[in-house]
């Protein structure tokens, strides 16, 4: 069965996953070379032989409307066929583990970490109920976290197309999971966009609280409270218990809408972790190692490789050579799910004496916390990122409009073509024209403890009259790559006004340097540009 071809195209590799509505294969597409997810629909078996057939049909409907969907918090569909009487969704692959196994592996997440989360599946919804697509089988089994850190919704399979054929199900009949089920649909069978926000809420109650908020020994009894109790209470909600409440209150025209919702969520996202378990970031979730024998899968994007490069053995010697970022090793999803900025620390060896320039891409009297803030010089002092082959060696292809560079100080990385390029010291800038993203990477002193180098760093910038106004942390933490490293990623505002994050990775190698490859963009923009950190990560391959 593992190498069944569907539709003389689709060749099953594994069975990934399994539920009520069908199965999940990992599977290998032979026209276009690259994996992909299909998921074998196959009907309850207590489904009459009219409904069953009408699932079928259905599923092949509203798969092709969900596929109008292009949202990097949204599973992509490719294909729906029809092979050997069953129907087939022929979906992204993404490497990734589903809320529901993150929480039974490591227990209820933070309230800052639910938030964020919850923050995409938003999204998500927005964007399939601007289309007019309903989901109707929210619940933690759907949302997964990617080994990059992106966050998506899966399984349309129970999607209605809002104003098609009507939903499936009639009164009495609940196809999905009753905990996670609204209770207008579980008494009428009705769906609309608020019964997905209702779930919604339940979804991030269980990612908190660690159990739905209707937890009972049998679909019964969960589907009795839900009628007649309310939800269990809230221990662990933090500042999150103003979102669960408005999102799951019963009567739907008073539940909180996504607009509503939405800077509540930012608000318990933006609050400050708890010291002994700091929630991680999209970007530090995608880069978070989790061991150096294997490397992580990236997410497979319109451009990316079939195939992620392999992380070379670790060198008994030190001759001047390259080593991609890759090699953190790790599960890494979105999270790095297109167009990101990247700013690197300059060079700093009186750090009592800043850089001039603006922070956060704006002029300004004030200077700079970081290099490459300002607009580049004019040429010949910056030129624009040329096209140019791929170098022999490369083992997957970039985006479209990115392009190789090999820096004249020892290491490659991949850069947006025509983006304006110039040194600040020991800095190579990347600037998009007339845009504020900016990507860079800089080279230094080895950091004994990089930890202690980026709180110092911090602590710095951020007292007295710092240099980082309304200053966020997100996360300082190690991390286990090269010779030693950590990341810091933070947000503030800059002299424009303008609220802005920024993702760094400092690390160590065995050639006696350390490398900072920085990241930053608009606060608003963050969590589409991240999309483009998994590229850059794997294709950075510094000088050891």
């Amino acid at each position: 069965m593992q190498q069944l071809l569907i539709a003389g195209r689709y060749r099953l590799l594994d069975l990934v996953g399994t539920g009520g509505m069908g199965r999940v294969w990992l599977a290998r597409d032979e026209m276009l070379h690259r994996d992909v997810a299909v998921k074998e629909v196959v009907p309850p078996s207590w489904l009459a032989e009219a409904e069953r057939e009408e699932l079928r049909l259905r599923t092949l409907r509203e798969a092709r409307t969900a596929a109008r969907l292009n949202h990097p918090n949204v599973v992509r569909i490719y294909d729906v066929v029809h092979d050997r009487e069953s129907p087939w969704i022929v979906m992204e692959y993404v490497q990734s583990r589903s809320v529901q196994q993150i929480i039974s592996a490591e227990g209820p997440l933070s309230p800052q970490r639910t938030a964020r989360i919850g923050l995409a599946v938003l999204a998500a919804l927005r964007a399939a109920h601007t289309a007019g697509v309903l989901h109707r089988d929210v619940k933690p089994h759907n949302v997964l976290v990617a080994d990059d850190g992106r966050v998506v919704l899966t399984d349309f399979g129970l999607a209605t197309f809002d104003g098609g054929e009507g939903a499936m199900t009639g009164p009495g009949t609940v196809l999905g999971s009753p905990q996670f089920v609204a209770p207008e649909r579980a008494r009428e069978g009705v769906s609309d966009p608020r019964t997905d926000l209702w779930s919604l809420g339940a979804t991030l109650y269980a990612t908190v609280e660690g159990q739905s908020p209707y937890a009972r020994s049998s679909a019964m009894a969960t589907l009795s409270a839900l009628a007649t109790e309310p939800p269990d209470p809230m221990r662990r909600a933090g500042p999150l218990g103003p979102v669960l409440t408005g999102l799951l209150q019963r009567d739907p025209w008073r539940r909180l809408t996504a607009a509503e919702a939405e800077p509540l969520l930012r608000h318990a996202a933006a609050e400050h972790d708890r010291p002994a378990a700091p929630p991680r970031s999209s970007a530090v979730a995608a880069l978070r190692s989790a061991g150096r024998a294997r490397a992580p899968a990236p997410v497979r994007a319109a451009g990316q490789p079939d195939h992620p490069p392999t992380s070379p053995a670790r060198p008994t010697t030190r001759p001047r050579r390259r080593r991609r970022l890759i090699a953190i090793g790790g599960a890494a999803t979105a999270l790095l799910v297109a167009g990101g900025i990247t700013v690197a620390l300059v060079d700093r060896h009186n750090e009592r004496t800043p850089p001039s320039g603006s922070g956060g891409g704006a002029s300004s009297a004030r200077p700079a916390a970081f290099a490459c803030a300002t607009p580049p010089p004019p040429p010949p002092a910056s030129t624009p990122v040329a096209s140019v082959a791929p170098p022999a060696e490369a083992r997957y292809r970039l985006r479209d409009g990115w392009t190789w560079h090999d820096d004249p100080t020892g290491f490659r990385i991949a850069a947006p073509v025509g983006w304006a390029r110039w040194t600040e010291g020991s800095v190579t800038c990347f600037r998009e024209t007339g845009g504020a993203r900016v990507l860079s990477v800089e080279s230094g002193p080895v950091r004994a403890d990089p930890v202690a180098h980026w709180k110092a760093e911090e602590a710095r910038l951020t007292t007295g009259d710092g240099l980082l106004p309304g200053y966020r942390k997100v996360d300082i933490s190690a991390m286990d790559i090269f010779e030693g490293g950590a990341v810091w990623e933070c947000g503030w505002e800059n002299a424009a006004g303008d609220q802005v994050h920024s993702f760094r990775l400092l690390a160590n190698t065995s050639a006696e340097r350390s490398y900072t490859v920085s990241w930053l963009t608009k606060e608003f923009d963050w969590q589409v540009n991240a999309a483009y950190l998994p590229m850059i990560r794997q294709s950075f391959t510094p000088a050891l």
